[in-house]
């Protein structure tokens, strides 16, 4: 009886088990991982999936003032990121451009290491930046840019979490 009992509870225990260790293991792209991917390679079709991106955004956080920008596309390959002073939107302060060249699409000192419809991974060029970052669509009008920063002399891996929402009509 004692036989048939432990069989039984094998037959379901280590199934679900199993079950529970695949699940541990599962990848969140919305995560970044603290160690560098490596540039993908990517074409003018994959940049269509940050088509969503485009329009004027309030950017928000953890004390942080209010930021203003505009992404838009200025070709198939070129996206100009604006940023603004306030929130009239009139003003540009300055112009960032992420192109894709030789399939990599990054802005001198990131690189994307991944793209999908939903958010765009990139990783820090060797000596221009430090953190990673990616852009995550939320909604139709809200993203969430996820900043990351690894380890480093004794310092703790750190995160800054930005929330953009679209300004209507701008």
């Amino acid at each position: 009886m004692v036989s048939n009992y432990r069989t039984r509870l094998g037959l379901i225990l280590v199934p679900a088990l199993l079950l529970v260790i695949s699940a541990c293991g599962r990848h969140d792209p919305r995560l970044l991982s603290s160690s560098s991917q490596g540039p993908a390679k990517l074409s003018a079709g994959d940049l269509t999936k940050l088509r969503w991106i485009e329009g004027s955004w309030r950017g928000s956080g953890v004390d942080q003032a209010p930021f203003f920008e505009r992404y838009r596309f200025e070709n198939e390959t070129t996206l100009a990121v604006d940023s603004f002073p306030d929130e009239k939107l009139d003003k540009v302060e300055e112009t960032s451009r992420f192109e894709l060249k030789d399939g990599q699409f990054g802005n001198g000192s990131y690189v994307a290491s991944g793209i999908d419809e939903q958010g765009i991974n990139f990783e820090p060029v060797a000596g221009k930046a430090k953190n990673s970052f990616r852009w995550q669509r939320e909604s139709a009008d809200k993203w969430t840019a996820i900043l990351k920063w690894p380890a480093v002399d004794g310092k703790p891996a750190r995160e800054r979490i930005y929330n953009m929402e679209r300004i209507p009509g701008k």
